[in-house]
């Protein structure tokens, strides 16, 4: 069936867009270093070359003429051929769904049966494309080692906040960290009076509640944040399962599977809904309820904790004052900066030394600054 000038113009637009798609991904690919990737790619370059084969002979039966490609390869942007990969993708993934909307519009005004089949397998075909090119642009995928270390980050309690003995050490260090400043710039200002334990009670005290709340907040906020996912990830898959199922399949095959076996896993897990969904959040969000806090817990843990880092420095002040206090405070804190910062080693990968002895000479600066603070104004 012959073409009008309109419908030939519009056919035409989305040979090229065809075309100048296909290049791009070749290019691509070219580029790039996985080879899971670089295989993704190319079957996205093939499915573009065969869109644009199928408008090549609409065309050619319409007007005569073969289009010419090289025409269009020659055209291809300076931004496609040196940008970076994940920002050309990007880029792509917003033509792939533009593209999508004109095959909508392309197919109302189609009267034969043979140009309408070839818009809608390509229309949902460049639905699929959007789809990938979303998570591609996520960037590299991880390598084994890396994905081992990350999980074994989630087995140590994600190092802060994320678990009782997190809490706990960091909870001491702030308390700890906090309380010995104060003690030390008011030992400075007063020479070691009874005001420096009001002042420590006081600090200890406001550290604990505050890192109490904080706890209580971030734990419940990262829980409220994933339930608010997950209904937004419900709502995508209701809206449209097979985009979602296709997102899945993707994450299998950049993770090494078939897509033989890649679609054949996604389709399983689709088959229980509630699965399927925890699976989805899992994958593009890295999100895992069995992994998050409980608030009261965590509020508890780094409240007491940091109480009792903060009454370390203010101990001799309830047995004595001036100078000798204040040298046994600094004794017995700077020992308790180094076993807190040893115990670190339990949520870390840092020797045990290490870790003390940093946190050691980061107590002793924090004192004598204080102090010295705290001798300054008392000149005044």
């Amino acid at each position: 069936m012959a073409l009008d000038k309109v419908n030939l113009a519009t056919v035409e637009k989305m040979w090229r867009r065809e075309v100048e798609a296909a290049s791009t991904y070749k290019h691509l690919a070219n580029r790039e270093h996985d080879p899971r990737r670089k295989d993704i790619l190319m079957r996205l370059a093939d499915q573009e070359e065969k869109h644009a084969a199928r408008w090549s002979e609409r065309i050619t039966a319409a007007t005569g003429r073969v289009p010419d490609r090289k025409e269009v390869e020659r055209g291809l942007s300076w931004f496609q051929r040196i940008s970076d990969p994940n920002v050309v993708l990007q880029r792509l993934e917003q033509e792939e769904n533009k593209a999508e909307d004109e095959y909508n519009q392309l197919m109302a005004r189609l009267s034969d049966p043979a140009d309408r089949k070839i818009a809608e397998e390509a229309m949902l075909e460049e639905r699929d494309h959007a789809v990938i090119l979303r998570t591609l642009a996520g960037g590299s995928m991880p390598s084994p080692r890396s994905a081992l270390d990350s999980i074994l980050r989630r087995e140590r309690w994600h190092v802060r906040g994320h678990g009782w003995i997190g809490d706990a050490i960091y909870g001491v260090n702030d308390g700890l960290g906090a309380v010995f400043g104060i003690v030390s710039g008011m030992a400075g200002y007063t020479g070691g009076s009874e005001v420096v334990l009001a002042a420590g009670l006081a600090g200890t005290l406001a550290s604990a509640l505050s890192m109490g709340a904080g706890a209580y907040l971030a734990a419940k906020s990262q829980r409220e944040v994933y339930e608010s996912e997950v209904a937004r990830e419900q709502k995508e898959i209701d809206e449209d399962p097979h985009e979602e199922l296709t997102e899945l399949e993707l994450f299998y095959q950049l993770k090494g599977f078939s897509p033989e076996e890649a679609r054949g896993m996604a389709e399983r897990l689709q088959k229980d809904p509630q699965q399927f969904l925890r699976t989805l959040v899992h994958e593009e969000l890295g999100l895992d309820a069995t992994t998050f806090p409980n608030p009261w817990r965590s509020m508890t843990s780094a409240g007491v904790s940091t109480a009792i880092g903060g009454f370390i420095p203010i101990i001799p002040f309830f047995f004595t004052v001036g100078m000798p206090a204040v040298i046994a405070s600094f004794i017995i804190s700077t020992l308790a900066h180094f076993v807190v910062g040893a115990s670190k080693s339990l949520v870390t990968t840092r020797s045990w030394w290490a870790s003390g002895t940093e946190m050691t000479l980061v107590g002793i600066l924090e004192a004598a600054i204080t102090y010295g603070l705290g001798v300054a104004f008392a000149g005044h």
